[in-house]
């Protein structure tokens, strides 16, 4: 069955652009979980513009479900912070440090050695390595080349073309999920998945273990509340 995780760095967001702690992204976390959110994944990044360290290292202790960092593991600091905290899982994502959002995965094959090392770095501590890839069966058989446990498909493409044909916007991510499960890897997949087009992607991809949610589900809080929202995800991912 598909797990919920919804990735509260939006939260943070609006929180560092006034300063203090309102709203209070801890709690949020734990409210995530109340309402049904199978996981909490947050993205810190060097700037800290959004999840900070310090939130994360708070966070950690009170997380009863999953608990998913993602970033980018070619910086030190973010390595140190994983192998500190002991996440559940954590998701290698190559993203610029400039870069507004994340906007590509790995290519698993040039960077082999990077990659491999990364996984039996994190797999000495007992953390679930995801990386995160395009739409690309290689870059499937790639990560598992180099240990990873599962791939987390890079979904802006799919979210982008949905409204123009969803046939067509979920083909090149069918033939990714096949490769990967042949592979024996598991499957997530995240970015810009909402409420217009997450049922179509799970009931096409069953096999997927874990969507990470975040922008889209935290936009829709604002006008439906928090607890509505989640419920209203996961009964999209249950429609399968």
């Amino acid at each position: 069955m598909t797990r919920l995780s919804v990735n509260i760095n939006k939260i943070a967001t609006i929180r560092n652009a006034r300063g203090g702690n309102i709203p209070d992204v801890a709690l949020a976390a734990r409210r995530c979980e109340e309402f049904g959110a199978e996981g909490i994944t947050v993205h810190p990044r060097p700037d800290e513009r959004h999840i900070r360290y310090a939130d994360v290292r708070e966070i950690r202790p009170m997380i009863t479900t999953e608990f998913n960092i993602e970033g980018n593991p070619t910086v030190q600091s973010f390595v140190d912070l994983v192998l500190e905290v002991v996440p559940d899982q954590v998701t290698l994502v190559p993203d610029g440090h400039n870069a507004i959002t994340s906007n590509a995965g790995w290519d698993t094959l040039a960077n082999k050695g990077l990659l491999t090392d990364l996984c039996r770095i994190f797999h000495s501590k007992g953390i679930r390595t995801s990386i995160f890839i395009d739409p690309d069966p290689r870059m499937a058989y790639g990560a598992a080349a180099c240990g990873a446990d599962r791939v987390e498909l890079y979904t802006a493409d799919y979210a982008l073309l949905y409204p123009q044909g969803r046939e067509a916007a979920i083909a090149p991510y069918l033939e990714a999920a096949k490769a990967a499960r042949d592979a024996g890897l598991g499957l997530n997949a995240g970015h810009d998945l909402s409420l217009e087009n997450l049922a179509y992607f799970i009931e096409t991809i069953p096999w997927t273990d874990e969507v990470s949610i975040g922008h889209a589900l935290i936009s829709d809080a604002l006008y439906m509340g928090l607890e509505k929202t989640i419920e209203a995800y996961l009964s999209q991912i249950r429609k399968k």
